[in-house]
């Protein structure tokens, strides 16, 4: 696609950044760079839960508005901010579900189809890996965790373009910056 043609089809994409598993203050200090290059042309943010602190809420809704799900180490004042347990949302006519827990691995998108059958995609967290799995019923995305990577090489965040109710692209976004191992 010509340069041209190029900047002007993105005119019409809804940029969603996707985080999860931040773990502030233990983890998140700040907003890694990666990440804040990212969000300054986002539309919309989700956070798929483990937030722990509502600052870090606070840090990302200056970029964008912020779409939350509680995870098993938030508080009420995490709660309080306005983080739910499941969210459901029409994002630039994309139904995207998000949790923090999916549960094991074995069955999850059969799982998550069941919990969220009209989604077309649905964001997770908990496990801090990584995962972009596209099956007949439903595509599911787990963006990592950008400040605790655990066993994984590199800490990661999710991007997503969507545009008309099409998922157009959706990767994942490695961070340079030293993380937990």
């Amino acid at each position: 696609m010509p340069a041209r043609a190029a900047a002007r089809w993105k005119e019409f994409l809804v940029k969603v950044v996707v985080v999860s598993d931040t773990h502030a203050p233990r983890r998140w200090k700040s907003c890694p760079p990666e990440l804040a290059a990212c969000l300054a042309d986002a539309d919309a943010i989700l956070h798929a839960g483990d937030v722990c602190v509502p600052s870090v809420l606070d840090e990302l809704a200056q970029y964008a508005p912020v779409h939350v799900v509680l995870g098993n180490n938030d508080g009420p004042d995490v709660a309080a901010w306005g983080a739910s347990e499941t969210l459901l949302l029409d994002l630039d006519g994309l139904v995207v579900a998000v949790v923090h827990d999916s549960g094991p691995a074995t069955g999850r998108a059969a799982r998550l189809h069941k919990w969220f059958p009209t989604a077309d995609l649905v964001v997770f967290g908990h496990s801090h890996i990584p995962l972009d799995e596209r099956t007949h019923q439903v595509r599911i995305f787990n963006p990592g965790s950008p400040t605790d990577r655990r066993r994984q090489p590199r800490g990661t965040f999710g991007v997503l373009d969507i545009n008309a109710g099409a998922l157009v692209s959706a990767h994942l976004v490695a961070v340079a910056g030293p993380t937990r191992a």
